[in-house]
């Protein structure tokens, strides 16, 4: 195993962590891996890795918003109160190390379906659904990075 091929695993164990812990742009960093692996190899097999890699990491990060979107629409949430967790969810990024996206998205949904909806037992149902939201979100983005790494490891067996 070469020197950029050890890094380029790296970078993929870095970005699965990432997913999980999100510290960093995980998917993008999966991606970006073997991005450097085939820039370095410079073989068909490796360029062929890249574009299923690429197809792959596109097809995830649409999925990640596509699906939990539609799912809270379908469960009521509005579009406000989306818009509202995704501004409240920016705000946590800056605010609390780590963990301030989802805590800001998921108190952005509440307190605007709290001000729709009047109460807090009419609200909560949504916050649930905002909850189920980053679960499914972080989900199809950890799917496609294993997926991303798992073709890439077929790429680095054929290529070796």
């Amino acid at each position: 195993m070469d020197g950029v091929t050890l890094v380029a695993g790296l970078m993929m164990l870095a970005g699965l962590v990432g997913i999980v812990v999100p510290l960093l742009p995980g998917l993008l960093l999966i991606w970006a891996a073997v991005l450097v692996w085939a820039l370095e190899g410079q073989t068909p097999t490796g360029w062929v890795i890249f574009v299923i890699a690429s197809a792959l990491t596109a097809a995830g990060i649409l999925l990640k918003y596509v699906v939990p979107g539609r799912r809270m629409a379908k469960a009521g949430v509005t579009t406000i109160s989306t818009l509202a967790g995704v501004a409240l969810g920016i705000v946590g990024f800056f605010v609390i190390p780590v963990l301030g996206a989802l805590v800001g998205f998921v108190l952005g949904v509440y307190l605007a379906e709290r001000v729709r909806l009047g109460a807090h037992g009419a609200a909560w149902p949504s916050t649930k659904h905002a909850l189920t939201a980053i679960a499914l979100s972080t989900g199809i983005e950890l799917v496609t990075g294993l997926a991303v790494a798992t073709t890439w490891l077929a790429g680095v067996t054929v290529t070796a």
